[in-house]
């Protein structure tokens, strides 16, 4: 069929039409998520009907805190980490979803006779999940507002060294930039315009992100607030050492790739064989995988699994 030419003119027809389609859908994917990442308060402040007391308080509960800027939870963890995420959700929400996702696989469990062991780590596994991917977005999160801070203080020294007030230059960078910091930078200039000091509203968009780098910028700030100084030359040897730190992030981070991909190796290996096996040979564990004396050699491989994780986890991680 492919000799005949009308064939090979259709063929190539449709593999360009398909091109294009996907060419065009992952542009639009790229769009939206380019929309999304844009300036969140940026877009509040064009269009909002609100007052800037009121836009910092709604934004305020829509994080997570007080009134006055403070973490609001049963639980002071969940709260901190439900604001960290720069997620717009309530921590109560995060207690339902444990709650109703430990029930629902224990129920799951009842209903298909698991033993007692697997529906323990059914309910274990749904009450731990919600804090799993909350913690995925937060560390998400933080990881871009750090690779953000140096690029928002190079914005604030270059307004700081055209003569605007610290104010002013904080509001800059919360305009320019996009989120998560732009947000946390406009957040911390509308406490200034409220009567707060820089060194408060740097410490709480530090809290607000929970990363070491936003530490080091408030603890230096909070110094020249102290002792004074030139602030513009403050921020840039702090922008130096936090894109020093950065790099040799990237440097661990690649001189560990090998430990990193043992891990992942370890873990999916066992796991892809078994699934593999049942596609291909399912009588192959015969009466075997009816044994209950199974389900416990199962719960003795996960738990060497975790113990064998985390002493990997221990070789490979390090601070910076």
């Amino acid at each position: 069929m492919m000799n005949d030419p009308k064939a090979l003119v259709l063929f190539c027809l449709v593999f360009a039409s398909v091109f294009l389609a996907l060419s065009a859908l992952v542009g639009a994917g790229r769009e939206i998520k380019r929309r999304r990442a844009h300036n969140n308060l940026h877009e509040k402040l064009k269009d909002r009907v609100e007052t800037a007391d009121e836009l910092l308080a709604k934004m305020r509960h829509d994080r997570g805190l007080t009134d006055d800027g403070y973490f609001n939870s049963l639980n002071y963890r969940v709260g901190k980490m439900v604001t960290q995420s720069g997620l717009n959700l309530r921590a109560h929400l995060v207690y339902v979803a444990m709650i109703l996702l430990a029930v629902s696989l224990s129920a799951a469990g009842l209903m298909y006779g698991r033993s007692a062991i697997t529906i323990s780590l059914l309910f274990l596994l749904g009450t731990l999940l919600p804090l799993l991917i909350l913690r995925f977005f937060v560390k998400r999160r933080q990881r871009k507002a750090s690779r953000q801070l140096p690029e928002a203080l190079d914005v604030i020294i270059r307004s700081l060294r055209a003569g605007h007030p610290v104010p002013v230059a904080l509001s800059l960078a919360g305009r320019e930039l996009p989120d998560p910091i732009g947000s946390e930078f406009g957040m911390a200039s509308d406490e200034l315009g409220f009567g707060g000091t820089v060194s408060t509203a740097i410490q709480r968009m530090a809290d607000r992100i929970g990363q070491e780098d936003f530490d080091l910028f408030a603890a230096m700030v909070r110094l020249q607030e102290k002792t004074g100084g030139n602030l513009a030359e403050l921020l840039e040897g702090n922008a130096s050492t936090i894109r020093a730190r950065q790099r040799l992030r990237l440097k661990i981070k690649a001189s560990s790739a090998e430990g990193r991909a043992s891990a992942l190796i370890l873990n999916a290996a066992p796991i892809g064989l078994y699934f593999v096996i049942q596609m291909l040979a399912p009588d192959f564990f015969g009466e075997v995988s009816d044994n209950p004396i199974l389900n416990y050699v199962f719960c003795g491989i996960i738990i060497w699994m975790f113990i064998g994780n985390m002493v990997i986890r221990k070789m490979i991680n390090f601070k910076v």
